[in-house]
């Protein structure tokens, strides 16, 4: 299986996820080759902001239920336990089966041809509808546990819907498939009825309000991860030091203003305008260059130092499962690890650009004792956004001149860039793995990522078999029964 997947996820994001088990100690690096030339740097892009703005992570326990033929493929029987472990099976049921809708609903959603398409969605209709009958035969009868199963089955009700109807909006015209269309519409309007007429789950001025239904919906899909995805605890550090920082560098200055006052003083006598004039101009200096000196200051001894500290603990018991420690800088060219660089200088003579380097990198170390029952892996997914990158970038105005039978014809052509990526990954004391990727992107998305070759002295990413992708999944340890 390999160690870490890459993908994009929407229009301009890459998506990272990789699975951790108790004991990992992993270092994961990521360095972003900027060209130059779309004007992104320490000037135009604040690290901290790009952070909390433009990178976002989920950690959760992990099966590897993915798709939901994969969900299908065992089921959990959740009667005959007691309260606790009837929640956490049913949270991580509900949970992983969202995740499968949504995971196999956008690479639905990216297929063109009409014929793959609706084969897709007529497979998907019927995997949707026989996971629902199935999830709702273990309905319980004791009303404790039935207010938490209540809350899954409106939950999991509605997000089937709105995830068929937003394949349906996004899918390519054609009159030859309208049968498999009023399939899914049908599934639709059936979970609506049973949802609204039959169990009542929600009242006539929620389902008349869009806000209210969304907002709803959000509070019950937190309540269905209750217990599997993990609770984060950010800290920033260096706020002490930063601190010190301000008072040496304001300490400085004013004691070079101070010699410069006293050295006026001496050479004009008395109070004059000119001496009056003069402290105005050291005065203005010294608000000018203050705020520089102390970045500067700040930025050499912030320098290769962890920017935030992060605890993962387990939102049911509130034990530690991991700890977290999180980099991200401008590097400058002499800092850059020496086989990154040598990774570099194997790119085609047209490729090799000036570049900007951010540097991204993750170390976790999960606590080395069993998670909970079920649960053999943690999973950590980021996103990054290239939104930020991509305000930087010219529109395209170029045009391309064709002649035909003496007809000259024009089209226009968007600007592209391309960013190489550079992924690090290290386990413990074993030695790093590498892999590199093209990021083909413009203003408006990201046209391609591909994984470029490595130097053959270099060890590249363990790579995945196609055949894992249909695996089939064990949720639990024990506790399983055939569907």
């Amino acid at each position: 299986m390999a160690k870490v997947k890459v993908k994009q996820e929407e229009a301009l994001s890459i998506k990272f996820s990789h699975q951790m088990a108790p004991g990992d100690q992993r270092t994961f690096d990521l360095y972003f080759y900027l060209p130059t030339e779309m004007g992104i740097g320490s000037h135009t892009l604040d690290e901290e902001e790009y952070y909390h703005s433009g990178i976002l992570g989920r950690r959760s326990y992990y099966s590897k239920g993915l798709h939901l033929p994969l969900v299908q493929s065992r089921f959990i029987s959740l009667n005959k336990r007691t309260m606790e472990e009837f929640r956490l099976y049913l949270n991580l049921f509900a949970y992983q089966f969202a995740v499968a809708i949504e995971t196999d609903g956008k690479e639905l959603r990216q297929k063109s041809d009409a014929s793959d398409f609706y084969l897709a969605l007529d497979e998907l209709c019927d995997v949707v509808g026989q996971l629902l009958k199935k999830f709702r035969r273990n309905e319980p009868s004791d009303p404790k546990w039935k207010s938490y199963f209540e809350h899954a089955d409106n939950y999991l009700s509605w997000f089937c819907e709105q995830q068929l109807l937003k394949i349906l909006a996004h899918s390519p015209r054609s009159s030859d498939f309208s049968e498999v269309k009023d399939k899914a519409l049908d599934l639709c309007r059936s979970e609506n009825y049973y949802r609204e007429q039959v169990c009542k789950y929600n009242s006539m001025q929620t389902q008349q309000d869009a806000n209210r239904i969304s907002n709803k919906m959000l509070l019950l899909r937190r309540l269905i991860q209750q217990g599997v995805v993990l609770k984060e605890e950010l800290k920033p550090l260096g706020i002490g030091l930063k601190k010190f920082v301000t008072g040496l560098a304001t300490g400085l200055v004013m004691l070079v203003v101070s010699a410069l006052i006293i050295k006026a003083q001496g050479f004009f006598n008395g109070l004059t305008l000119t001496l009056v004039l003069t402290l105005a101009v050291i005065y203005g200096f010294r608000e000018i260059f203050k705020e520089d000196f102390r970045n500067a200051m700040w930025r050499f001894i912030q320098r290769g130092r962890p920017r935030w500290s992060r605890i993962l603990r387990d939102t049911s018991t509130q034990a530690i499962v991991a700890k977290q420690l999180v980099w991200l800088e401008f590097m400058r060219s002499q800092d850059i690890p020496d086989t990154v660089s040598e990774i570099m200088k194997h790119r085609n003579s047209q490729n090799k650009v000036d570049s900007t380097v951010l540097h991204y990198r993750i170390a976790t170390k999960v606590a080395n004792k069993p998670f909970e029952a079920g649960y053999s892996e943690i999973q950590e997914q980021v996103n990054f956004s290239l939104v930020p990158f991509a305000r930087h970038l010219e529109r395209g105005k170029a045009k391309i001149y064709k002649e035909s039978d003496g007809n000259i014809s024009n089209e226009s052509v968007e600007r592209r860039y391309q960013v190489n990526l550079v992924a690090v990954l290290r386990d413990g004391k074993q030695q790093p793995e590498y892999a590199r990727f093209k990021v083909t992107m413009n203003r408006s998305n990201i046209v391609e990522i591909t994984e470029s070759k490595l130097p053959d002295n270099i060890q590249p990413f363990t790579s995945e078999a196609d055949s894992n992708l249909h695996e089939e999944t064990q949720v639990v340890d024990h506790h399983q029964v055939e569907p």
